[in-house]
């Protein structure tokens, strides 16, 4: 009997592991409206029922899914007036929406009204974004069937369907792989013309290449130690993969400017002047 209950012991404790070890991480989302380029994101969903529709119910479909998700319209108004009215480019307003929230997936959402005489029809395009390099995760689009009808926030409904659901599995999918793999950036690292280094000067104490020093940086400081090089010269080095993970040691987001600062501080203990500029998942360093 002791070692039977010793035995049940060691199953409920191995079976506790394996249900932390399968726990799913679920992405934080934010459904933005589809707007052009010549239109304003909160003029795009206000005038357009079927499209504010269709952003309701998917974020509904999110939210029902036990998905956190965060409201595209009250970030918008917290960025104030004065910034929407000034910011013109659509594409800009966007992405101060998407870092503001600080989403890790964006999904946006297009309406599209089909008129033809033997009926109506809406074709609702789902577009889902990793939210820190805007890379593409997944894509639905449903039409709904023509109807002699003028009422296009029904026809939206119906077109939706089981999309929400199939695009989220996909999501789903995709976010676990960044989870487990990373996210990828870029790196640009150069020479200003008054330098007095390329990626051939000997360095540190044991004077080994430049370009070896950063080559060993980049492979202890990645995610996973999976980096890799475009190409490289003696002025130049492209590194159009590096991983990061997707959050740092404090479970905070992580910060690509914070990385760039790392490289900045680690290679001016070897004498180096390094400037760096910050776009989005992309990293350029000069070295003075």
């Amino acid at each position: 009997m002791r070692l039977f209950s010793i035995f049940l012991i060691m199953l409920w404790g191995v079976s506790l592991a394996a249900q932390e070890n399968t726990q799913t991480v679920q992405p934080t989302i934010m459904v933005i409206p589809f707007a052009k380029e010549d239109e304003q994101l909160r003029t795009a969903l206000e005038k357009n029922e079927a499209l504010r529709i269709a952003v309701s119910k998917v974020k509904e479909g999110f939210d029902d899914r036990g998905y956190s998700t965060i409201d595209f319209r009250s970030k918008l108004n917290q960025l104030g007036n004065d910034q929407v009215m000034e910011s013109d480019n659509v594409t800009s307003l966007k992405q101060m929406v998407i870092e503001l929230s600080g989403a890790d997936i964006f999904v946006e959402v297009e309406v599209q009204k089909n008129r033809s005489s033997s009926g109506n029809s809406v074709a609702v395009v789902l577009s889902a974004y990793d939210a820190y390099s805007s890379e593409s995760l997944a894509n639905k689009v449903g039409t709904s069937p023509k109807f002699y009808s003028e009422d296009y926030a029904k026809l939206t409904t119906r077109a939706l369907g089981d999309n929400v659901e199939e695009l989220l599995n996909t999501i789903q999918l995709k976010f676990d792989d960044i989870v487990a793999n990373g996210r990828t950036i870029t790196m640009n690292i150069g020479f200003s013309q008054a330098s007095e280094y390329d990626m051939d000067s000997e360095v540190g104490v044991d004077e080994d290449l430049l370009s070896d020093v950063i080559e060993d940086w980049l492979y202890d400081n990645s995610f996973g130690n999976y980096y890799h090089l475009q190409g490289i010269t003696a002025t130049k080095m492209i590194v159009d993969a590096f991983k990061v993970p997707l959050r740092d040691d404090k479970g905070r987001n992580f910060r690509v400017s914070r990385l760039a600062s790392q490289f900045r501080k680690d290679f001016s203990e070897l004498g180096l002047e390094i400037t760096r500029d910050v776009q989005g998942n992309r990293i350029f360093l000069t070295i003075n």
